[in-house]
């Protein structure tokens, strides 16, 4: 492990003052080694934190944290925020359970100030800093780091505007890197590559500092403070226009890899008492050849070889990501009316082989979820077949349009929900654990689980076919189990399939999704100490197949329901009500589900065993009572 002298130092960025500009210089070279080190070993996001290395230094040493603030947007550009909050000798546990969060915490540290783990975030949460400082009487300079990608979100341009008409004292800073997970996509992103490619603009800051310093003192220090304004008289009329025009001062574009230059900025920048808006352009990957050369594949990176620069090849099964995107594809086939929608994630959603082979059916609408929901019922109310795949928890993001603009309406747009459930390592900004509960109570919306990646596919083409409304499936990060059996019935609406039944069973447990393979191994196990259950795959969330759960209910007089969602509003809840409506009083309902709580990170198979939604869980659950009996 590389020596790394003066980041040892640092306990809070305070710590930077004592350190000369070229000292700082060295500050950033051992930051970015130790985010080579540490997270080829840990595994973890790569390309978009070696890019804000400069960034963060340059911004840290020319404020005062605390009790200045500095809100990042998302996290995936923060580890050298971590890094220089003297949370160096605990980066080895970045991740991992009960280690740091690789997003930012308020309750891991004093200056993680916000909480991030959603794009688009940091300029409302950094304005409603400024405005409760203005508000106490308080003098702290507060900042919002924002990406090019974040700041195409709707929320973004909200925070911009009310930040324009407040006229307060506060601070964005793009981190232009031309890429959010995948190319970023819009009309903005082309306004920004206008900015870029302007050759004459790249040397404004030297012009400018030039012009201050021939300036007699002491106008030399006020013209040095302000001189990053003068670069308008250089700049061309429409740079920074839109920006200028919703009340803030442009700066930029500037390299977001000059560290003398981003120090000369930042500190001229904190002497100003109005909105700013800097533009710092980086390279995602900055310092790792391969990571420059494909950001997109080194965004986020499992432990790594950094000399031979190979991460390890998947030879595993086949994922649901990869399911879907396979299935999309299968539907484009079938039907030329179908078309698919993901928000900036088309790796992550499987649809990057759909985007090659239709790329005229095929629509990334950037981090805009809520659009791209609305966007989505459009297409349907104009007589497509939209597919639209957004992770479990951006879904979030577009509730009201999918209650509003889908649900009332009865348009069939066809949900995929990727990372249901807990997701591992990313947390519980990332856990998909709220969708059946978000979902279920809303009218004319039918939501389906598959037990496995084959399901899954089949659950896709008959999303196709069916056009009386809004359907919607749920599926986890990761493969299905190869054990579970592979005879299997045809989906049909509201229609569950029984895997096991028993004249002499102990229970009935009914599983939803990734459970199935939790079900059906605890059936396995059981069997050799001669206790049977029945399996009930559930499929349907909504409806629920209560027919065959009474059914095979009444021969036991208990039901256990297991999923992987939130207790209150999920499926056993539904299903204890539903049955007791029905009048089955004698059968007794037990609800496995997540607690009434955020689920921290760690890999999946620890973090659910911990949430009890494990086979051996479920055998002591079954044994116990069974004892009772």
């Amino acid at each position: 492990m590389t020596n790394l002298e003066l980041l040892s130092q640092i306990v809070l960025p305070t710590d930077l003052h004592k350190f000369s500009d070229k000292e700082l210089l060295q500050v950033a070279q051992e930051v970015r080694q130790a985010i080579l080190e540490r997270v080829s070993k840990t595994g973890g996001h790569f390309s978009s934190n070696l890019g804000t290395v400069e960034l963060t230094v340059a911004m840290y040493a020319a404020y005062s944290l605390p009790p200045d603030k500095v809100v990042w947007d998302t996290g995936h550009q923060a580890y050298p925020h971590k890094l220089l909050t003297g949370r160096l000798e605990r980066f080895d546990t970045l991740r991992k359970h009960k280690g740091m969060s690789g997003f930012l915490k308020r309750d891991e540290h004093e200056l993680d100030v916000f909480g991030a783990g959603h794009a688009g975030t940091a300029i409302s949460a950094a304005l409603g800093f400024a405005a409760a400082r203005d508000r106490v009487g308080g003098k702290e300079k507060v900042v919002a780091v924002t990406g090019d990608a974040a700041i195409c979100s709707g929320m973004s341009w909200e925070a911009l505007n009310h930040g324009g008409e407040l006229n307060t004292d506060f601070t964005v800073v793009l981190n232009d890197n031309r890429m959010s997970i995948a190319p970023n996509v819009g009309a903005l992103t082309s306004y920004f590559n206008r900015l870029r490619s302007r050759p004459q603009i790249q040397d404004l800051a030297q012009r400018a500092k030039s012009l201050a310093e021939r300036m007699p003192n002491p106008i030399h220090r006020v013209a040095s403070g302000l001189r990053h304004g003068i670069t308008h008289y250089f700049a061309p009329e429409e740079t920074g226009t839109i920006f200028e025009e919703m009340g803030f001062e442009y700066i930029g574009p500037v390299d977001g890899h000059d560290l003398p230059t981003l120090l000369e900025i930042f500190r001229n920048v904190r002497e100003l008492d109005r909105p700013i808006f800097v533009h710092a352009i980086t390279v995602k990957g900055k310092g790792y050849e391969v990571a420059e050369e494909d950001a997109r594949k080194w965004h986020g990176v499992v432990p790594f070889d950094l000399q031979a620069c190979e991460m390890a090849k998947s030879s595993g099964p086949v994922t649901f990501t990869q399911a879907f995107g396979d299935a999309a594809v299968e539907c484009a086939e079938l039907d030329p009316k179908m078309v698919a929608i993901t928000a900036a994630m088309p790796d992550g959603t499987g649809l990057t082989n759909f985007a090659k082979q239709f790329p005229d059916r095929y629509y990334d609408v950037g981090i805009a979820e809520q659009h791209g929901v609305t966007f989505a019922a459009g297409q349907a109310a104009g007589g497509l077949k939209p597919f639209c795949a957004i992770y479990s928890t951006f879904l979030q993001r577009g509730y009201d349009q999918v209650l509003h603009d889908v649900c009332i309406q009865k348009l069939p747009v066809r949900f995929f929900m990727d990372r249901a459930g807990l997701v591992g390592d990313d947390g519980p900004t990332h856990h998909g654990a709220f969708d059946i509960s978000f979902l279920t109570h809303i009218p004319h919306l039918v939501l389906l689980a598959p037990r496995d990646t084959t399901e899954l596919r089949e659950m896709a083409r008959w999303t196709l076919g069916y056009d009386r409304g809004p359907t919607a499936v749920r599926y986890p990060r990761g493969a299905s189990d190869d054990r579970l059996p592979e005879l299997r019935t045809p989906i049909e609406f509201g229609r569950s399939e029984v895997l096991t039944q028993s004249d002499q069973s102990a229970a009935t447990v009914v599983a939803v999704g990734s459970m199935v393979s939790v079900a059906w191994e605890a059936a396995q196990r059981l069997r050799e100490e001669g206790i049977s259950i029945d399996v009930i795959n559930a499929r349907w969330i909504k409806p629920i197949d209560l027919e065959a759960i009474a059914r095979l209910g009444a021969r036991s007089g208990r039901v256990i329901t297991i999923e992987e969602n939130a207790r209150i509003g999920g499926f056993g809840q539904q299903v204890r009500d539903g049955l007791a409506e029905a009048g089955h009083d004698g059968i007794r309902v037990e609800v496995v589900a997540l607690p009434d709580a955020f689920i921290e990170h760690g890999a999946q198979p620890i973090i659910r065993a911990e949430a009890g939604l494990s086979a051996d869980a479920l055998i002591e659950r079954i044994k116990t009572r069974h004892r009772v009996g």
